[in-house]
């Protein structure tokens, strides 16, 4: 499929890409050139997504019984083909979503692990074997796919998360309809590319184009759906989970993060502050992992504000494309005014801004959703920024002056995805790894990352289901069944319930 600027996008269904019915659109734009077009995205019609579902229905009983090593091993292929293409893919990305290039090719080629550590998961998709208590009986346990699933994901990581969504759900032998964010639709139609060119046979991937409310909703509700893995807001999530439980049906979120960086009094500072940076303004601060809030020691906190300033003003804003620039735009209109919306909230609850705090205007500026790297200082427990997810370039800082108010403060949000602590005391350390409320705690390193073998999600209003990545991946994406193979050859007796 050619991604050729200003065509309309088409759906992905059984294996062929085909034009939209519907005669409703939206504009695909380049976030850091709004004058740049990239195409048009057709919002699918009810139908479109019937026919994407009754092709997945119509491939599952084939998809189930091919050998899992088998569906690995296309897996496999769709890792390296997307090796090949990681330019390629990776400048798609900023163009359509805005994060720098670096971060972009990052971002790839941690879509190339997952991929890799998924093809591995396709030879250990086992269960367990375990002594019955009965004589000449054979007990094990076994994981059978679900069927067919939907797979809804974000436009802040459009690779990754359709790759950490899809792979583990074909791994595991259930067919997929997957609906990307309509901000985000070149780099969806690449990843659906790869899988199809690595052999997927038809209708095992489906792609409709639509708008979450109209398509993830029809998702969730058809009878034929048997899970949905959803990342995302907590108000949509939270509508998600309650419509699949009225089916009792899987549903899997991934949420909002507002995650704390803990600075101790006798943390070396530099690698903090460069952390914290890291954390705070790559992605232009559009990512759940991002370290929105520090929570630092009064003796350590003049110090460590003044090193954050001086950093943050030296930061270059602009398009992603410049391999110079250190951070983008934000993804759309919309976001940069939630952005500015909450730089306007600081100011009201009194935090002392300290650099940054508005649009980027003049130049190439004008062209885009730029706004400045923001600091607030002196930031309230009990304020909005502290506790609400602003998904923006802007980090509040508050200080306290122990320890114990330093976790009472870091656990004190209603997220719990990731937090981190800048220490060289082992037993402050380990308190904070037992105390800390989130799922991904990091010591002397920020926020951000993951890593494709090990489990990614968070507790609290964050998530809700089994922990995505790693080999936990696959306990979404299954149902265990017990087995019970009797070989004496005669009746008897049994104590089993």
């Amino acid at each position: 499929m050619s991604t050729t600027a200003t065509r309309t996008y088409p759906l992905f269904i059984n294996g062929e890409w085909r034009d939209c019915r519907s005669p409703k659109f939206v504009e695909n734009r380049n976030p850091a050139r709004t004058s740049e077009i990239l195409g048009f995205v057709p919002l699918a019609s009810a139908p479109e997504v019937e026919e994407a579902i009754a092709a997945a229905a119509a491939s599952l009983p084939a998809w189930r019984r091919k050998p899992a090593p088998q569906r690995g091993a296309i897996i496999a292929g769709a890792a390296q083909i997307m090796a090949a293409r990681k330019e390629e893919l990776a400048r798609a990305l900023t163009r359509e979503e805005g994060k720098i290039l670096r971060e972009s090719r990052g971002e790839v080629q941690k879509s190339i692990n997952i991929l890799e550590f998924m093809a591995g998961e396709a030879r250990r998709l086992g269960g367990e074997t375990l002594p019955s208590e009965l004589e000449s009986t054979f007990s094990y346990t076994m994981r059978q796919p679900l069927g067919v699933v939907a797979v809804i994901t974000p436009w802040n990581f459009p690779v990754a998360i359709p790759c950490w969504k899809i792979a583990p759900a074909l791994v595991a032998g259930n067919t997929v309809v997957f609906k990307p964010a309509t901000l985000t639709p070149v780099t969806a139609s690449i990843v659906v590319e790869i899988f199809q060119e690595a052999g997927l046979p038809a209708g095992c991937l489906n792609m409709v184009l639509g708008s979450g409310g109209e398509v993830g909703s029809r998702l969730v509700q058809h009878p034929i759906i048997r899970a949905v893995s959803f990342t995302g807001s907590n108000e949509v999530g939270a509508g998600l989970y309650a419509q699949g439980a009225q089916r009792m049906i899987k549903v899997q979120c991934e949420m909002g993060g507002k995650n704390p960086l803990v600075v101790l009094e006798d943390a070396d500072l530099d690698l903090a502050v460069t952390a914290t940076i890291q954390g705070a303004f790559g992605s232009t601060g559009q990512r759940c992992t991002a370290t929105s809030r520090v929570v630092v020691m009064e003796p350590a906190a003049d110090r460590f504000v003044e090193m954050v300033v001086d950093r943050a003003r030296s930061m270059k804003v602009g398009d992603g494309l410049d391999e110079s620039v250190d951070m983008g735009p934000s993804v759309d209109e919309a976001q940069m005014n939630t952005v500015l919306r909450y730089l306007e909230v600081g100011r009201q609850e009194a935090a002392r801004l300290m650099c940054g705090g508005e649009r980027l205007r003049g130049g190439a500026f004008d062209g885009g959703y730029f706004v400045a790297p923001t600091v607030f200082d002196c930031v309230q427990r009990n304020s909005r920024l502290a506790q609400e997810e602003i998904f923006g370039p802007v980090l509040s800082v508050q200080r306290v002056r122990s320890f114990e108010e330093a976790m009472e403060t870091a656990n004190d949000v209603r997220f719990g995805l990731a937090a981190s602590i800048f220490s060289n005391d082992a037993s402050r350390i380990f308190r904070f790894i037992d105390e800390i409320e989130c799922g991904i705690a990091h010591v002397n390193s920020g926020t951000i990352g993951g890593e494709a073998q090990l489990p990614f999600g968070g507790i609290k209003a964050t998530g809700i289901g089994p922990r995505e990545q790693g080999k936990t991946a696959l306990d979404f994406y299954t149902e265990i069944k017990t087995v019970y193979i009797d070989y004496t050859g005669q009746k008897r007796q049994s104590n089993l319930y």
